[in-house]
């Protein structure tokens, strides 16, 4: 990055630190303590679907990974399209082993990412509910490396609980890099796992 570009304000893009997914155990205990929120188990991955043969094999090399526990009683994941295009892998882990759930997370995009396809990688999520049944999500945005969370109204519609928002970003700001542009925490309506 160059003078000119500092003088015009323009920034430098946050690398991707995938590695920054395995602070969620422990962020998720924090979470409970504070708000009550506990792990379900669920977690996914959201990437602009591209077509081709080399996109196809890691997509397969991705499903017998995380299936490979199938035999022994594991949950196969599964493939969906949302209504923008954008494909989702969601990954069931024990709702107690939400570090198994982070490092399946975690593989699926360390696979597309060396796989040359960072580029289409949009988020992943970790999903929690509270004792009342309402949904969070921890929502890890890749090109910026950083987390913002994610509360739906439950039967509202598209409706945000921004206090909870807002109170989930206050307790868990030592535990992860939270984003502080709130302007990039985007919604994830109908999000598999949530």
């Amino acid at each position: 990055m160059g003078l000119l570009d500092t003088i015009l304000g323009r920034s430098k893009p946050v690398r991707p630190d995938l590695d920054q997914l395995f602070a969620v155990p422990s962020a998720a205990l924090t979470l409970q303590a504070a708000t009550g929120f506990v792990p379900t188990g669920l977690g996914s991955v959201c990437f602009a679907g591209v077509e081709g043969g080399t996109f196809a094999r890691i997509q397969q090399d991705v499903r017998e990974l995380l299936d490979a526990d199938t035999a022994h009683g594991g949950i196969p994941v599964e493939f969906s399209r949302d209504s923008y295009g954008y494909t989702w892998l969601l990954a069931r882990r024990p709702a107690e082993d939400t570090a198994a759930l982070v490092n399946d997370l975690h593989a699926v995009n360390t696979l597309l990412q060396d796989g040359g396809f960072g580029p289409q990688l949009l988020c992943s999520l970790i999903a929690f509910r509270d004792d009342r049944d309402r949904p969070l999500a921890l929502v890890y945005l890749y090109k910026r490396g950083t987390f913002y969370p994610f509360a739906p109204v439950p039967g509202s519609g598209e409706k945000r609980d921004n206090q909870l928002e807002l109170q989930v970003r206050a307790a868990l700001g030592d535990d992860l890099r939270v984003e502080k542009d709130l302007a990039r925490w985007f919604p994830v309506w109908g999000a598999p796992g949530l």
